[in-house]
């Protein structure tokens, strides 16, 4: 009669659970949950859009990561305010020092020589003291005890002179705005509103991920840090990218980089943009070119011919959309010939939350057509 009873081999492929013990089936639920999951992070990873931001030192790229936050995401909590706020402190102390060393390297007079005394301070200002928090902030009561020094010194006429030939020397493009609305920084109860956290100026170290979704399509933007210490960092990025937005500081065509202080940064954007556009590991990436600070592009060719540095340059020097066409071919001719990827290209202006808001509703529709060519070639 056994002969004829069923084994539990074939018992378990026609009825799989039925033989299974308690522990046996609680096993084999789990495995099919991790399935189930592992299933779901393989759809979620294909349809993940990873745009990354590259270029050099101060083209823009921390703030268009902030931007995205603001446009997609949340507002800046209370505790991010506060980081903020620091860091902007430590952007104006820093500035006034750039400033006051400039006036006495440049042999600019003092407009009141009594200023010479609060500008003795500031230069006595000890950044790395106790008196800073960590990764560069300053403390209110410490940015508080500076103001008076801070207020003379930008009132007077010397340092105003020194600031008009800032490109002679490095300074932060935000300086002039923090300085101008120090009587509002210097409230007690003050915190950073949006456009002051959108100026606020940190060298970026490391890599930074901000993740969101448009719908339901999910968004991971990675911003490197641009100078030259960072760029090793870049190829921890490249794997599975989708796109890359290349960030370039259009205004900067007459400035020279912080870290030599000899090469022109317009050129160094130059050779980096060819590096990236020439990778054979972007043959698949779309590229678009973001030619950023189109506010400070539009006063720099007033005051500067941009034919002084790029003697190629052939147009009206005094016209913001003939720069602006020179600077687009010449990224261009960065790229090898054979290449027929079009490359697109923006300007923009990065602290102009409703100017990168157009944009980037373009960059994405462009991101995610080409995301679809690619994926239906898989």
């Amino acid at each position: 009669m056994a002969d004829f009873l069923p084994s539990r081999s074939y018992l378990s492929v026609c009825f799989p659970n039925c033989l299974l013990t308690s522990g046996e089936a609680e096993q084999l639920r789990k495995s099919k949950e991790i399935d189930k999951c592992i299933n779901r992070d393989k759809t979620y990873v294909k349809r993940l859009v990873k745009i990354l931001l590259l270029g050099a030192g101060e083209s823009g790229k921390s703030t268009f990561l902030k931007q995205m936050r603001i446009i997609h995401g949340k507002d800046f909590d209370q505790k991010a305010k506060e980081e903020f706020r620091g860091t902007i402190f430590s952007n104006v102390i820093k500035g006034i020092r750039v400033l006051v060393d400039a006036r006495e390297k440049l042999h600019i007079p003092w407009g009141d020589q009594s200023n010479q005394r609060h500008g003795n301070t500031m230069m006595a200002f000890d950044t790395r003291s106790a008196m800073t928090q960590g990764h560069g902030m300053v403390e209110p009561k410490v940015f508080h005890h500076y103001v008076p020094s801070i207020r003379s010194l930008w009132a007077d006429q010397g340092i105003q002179n020194a600031y008009d030939r800032r490109r002679e020397f490095q300074l932060g493009e935000s300086v002039k705005y923090f300085l101008d609305n120090l009587e509002r920084l210097a409230q007690s109860d003050y915190l950073p509103s949006q456009q002051d956290i959108l100026l606020a100026r940190k060298p970026t170290k490391g890599i930074h991920e901000y993740d969101f979704e448009i719908k339901n399509v999910p968004f991971k933007m990675v911003d490197v840090g641009g100078q030259r210490s960072e760029r090793r960092r870049w190829f921890e990025c490249f794997d599975s990218v989708t796109s890359i937005l290349f960030l370039v500081s259009s205004s900067e065509y007459d400035q020279v980089l912080m870290e030599d202080r000899q090469t022109n940064r317009l050129s160094e954007s130059l050779n980096i943009f060819e590096t990236i556009v020439n990778n054979r590991v972007f043959s698949n990436v779309s590229i678009i070119l973001f030619l950023n600070k189109t506010d400070l592009l539009e006063e720099k060719v007033k005051q500067v011919s941009i034919k002084d540095y790029f003697s190629e340059f052939s147009g009206d020097p005094t016209s913001l959309a003939d720069v602006q066409r020179f600077l687009v071919e010449c990224f261009r001719k960065k790229r090898r010939e054979q290449q027929q990827k079009p490359l697109y290209h923006h300007f923009t202006t990065a602290i102009n939350t409703e100017n990168i808001r157009l944009v980037f509703r373009d960059v994405k529709d462009t991101i995610l057509h080409d995301n679809l060519k690619q994926l239906m070639l898989q």
